[in-house]
């Protein structure tokens, strides 16, 4: 098995002002967790990929919404359509 990062075939997107950590899907898209930092219960996930975000979105904490956004990243094989 391979140790070397994957790296996208595509261009990456604009990062939003809010973005706290970006995962690499499958797929080769990205899926962007954001909200105002550490400390708050308002973070989200959205996939630039297949469009799909966290199911209750800005009513989570960092550490929270971390686990289902890599996830997400593990299982989408959508790639970016722009």
């Amino acid at each position: 098995m391979s140790t070397a990062a994957l790296v996208s075939a595509f261009t990456e997107p604009d990062r939003p002002k809010d973005l706290q950590i970006r995962f690499v899907t499958v797929g080769g898209s990205y899926v962007d967790v954001t909200g105002p930092g550490c400390s708050s219960d308002k973070h989200r996930w959205d996939c630039c990929g297949c469009k799909d975000t966290s199911r209750f979105p800005e009513e989570n904490y960092l550490w929270e919404i971390r686990e289902g956004a890599n996830e997400h990243a593990g299982i989408c094989c959508a790639i970016p359509l722009t």
